[in-house]
């Protein structure tokens, strides 16, 4: 955009930014003004304050003043050397879990009201609609507005449960060895890879990468692998016809039912997400114990972790091409564009990994480096 000599304001967003790689990465190479905003309603709220000549010249003023006192220009940790060396966090002496099958799952047609027991009210209601405060307390409370709110949602629930949405996902266990900062997959048995991910190691003493949560494989005498460790691979989603119905919807002057759709079919995919995972939990053999509540769910305090391609432990969108090989989501109706990014966008994909010592980590921008390990 500079070179095209572009000086508009840009606002970015997105799990793979923060501010704090806005103000030092971004803004820097930029002529015009950039806003980081984290949700859709912080855009809406920038975009009326950039409109106005007076709240304009503030939020530049901000901007500036956060841009002097916040983040070097630079990500946290770059000087330290890139390495291979596995993190010694990550423990070694755990069994290497079993799988059912290697078999690739396809389910055409989830339960909706089983999924949307997964959603994150917090999610939906607050990040996407705009709630302030705790919804599911205001909600108990009686609180006005978040009554009225869940009924307007629960209309276009009706209206998906008529055929509107429909969740779909395919997933499959692969043998998998890691190697440095990568991890090989394997078919049953297989010598050569099927596809090899490749990871980016923190840039620090004992830096994590996602290739630590794969255990060594037990070998013969002449090194033939007897038992590998396993990943799982999934896609989810719940956005066919979605975008076409809300622009519908629009189209009639129905905001708010047009808005709610796409919210809540973006809310639908991770919730089949985190439905799936527990699945695949329950079939390694390490079952979510009964007592788990939904908040400790939604807090992923269970063993293991899922990781998708474009957050901040696994930033390259590029390796979503390799997935893609591997489990062919175009079969639920989920296509990759030339960015990498799924369409429809009420889809999620990610590894899964089993070991206990999994935690969500970043990579790049310095912002909590880690975010469950102490």
């Amino acid at each position: 955009l500079k070179q095209a000599g572009v000086g508009l304001p840009l606002l970015v967003g997105g799990a793979a930014l923060s501010d704090r790689f806005t103000r030092g990465r971004i803004a820097p190479a930029y002529e015009g003004t950039v806003v980081y905003c984290n949700d859709a309603m912080n855009g809406l709220d920038t975009l009326n304050r950039l409109m106005d000549p007076d709240q304009r010249t503030r939020l530049e003023a901000e901007l500036l003043e956060r841009e002097h006192a916040g983040a070097p220009p630079t990500p946290a940790g770059e000087a330290y050397p890139e390495t291979e060396t596995r993190s010694a966090r990550i423990a070694l002496d755990v069994p290497i879990a079993p799988v059912p099958d290697l078999d690739r799952h396809l389910e055409e047609a989830l339960d909706l009201d089983e999924i949307w027991t997964y959603v994150n009210p917090q999610m939906l209601y607050g990040r996407h609609l705009g709630f302030r405060g705790r919804f599911s307390e205001a909600l108990a409370a009686g609180d006005v507005k978040a009554v009225e709110l869940e009924r307007k949602i629960d209309a276009v629930k009706q209206e998906c449960r008529e055929g509107a949405m429909h969740a779909r996902a395919v997933w499959q266990f692969f043998e998998a060895e890691g190697d440095g900062n990568r991890i090989h997959v394997f078919e049953p048995g297989g010598v050569v890879p099927l596809e090899t991910f490749a990871f980016p190691r923190q840039r620090k003493p004992d830096g994590l990468a996602l290739s630590d949560l794969v255990l060594p494989p037990r070998r013969d005498a002449r090194g033939r692998a007897l038992e590998r460790d396993h990943i799982a691979i999934f896609v989810t989603t719940a956005g066919a016809g979605i975008r076409e119905r809300a622009e519908l919807a629009k189209a009639a002057g129905e905001y708010v039912r047009s808005y709610a759709l796409m919210a809540l079919a973006l809310e639908t995919a991770e919730g089949a997400a985190e439905w799936l995972h527990a699945r695949l939990r329950a079939a390694w053999g390490f079952p979510d114990p009964p007592e788990l509540s939904r908040k400790e769910l939604f807090q992923a305090r269970y063993r293991g972790k899922r990781y998708s391609f474009g957050y901040p432990a696994c930033p390259d969108l590029e390796q979503q091409a390799k997935l893609f090989r591997l489990l062919r989501p175009e079969e639920v109706g989920v296509q990759l564009t030339e960015g990498f990014m799924m369409e429809p966008e009420a889809s999620v994909s990610a590894l899964v990994f089993h070991h206990p010592d999994a935690a969500y980590f970043s990579v790049g921008t310095g912002d909590a480096e880690d975010a469950d390990l102490a």
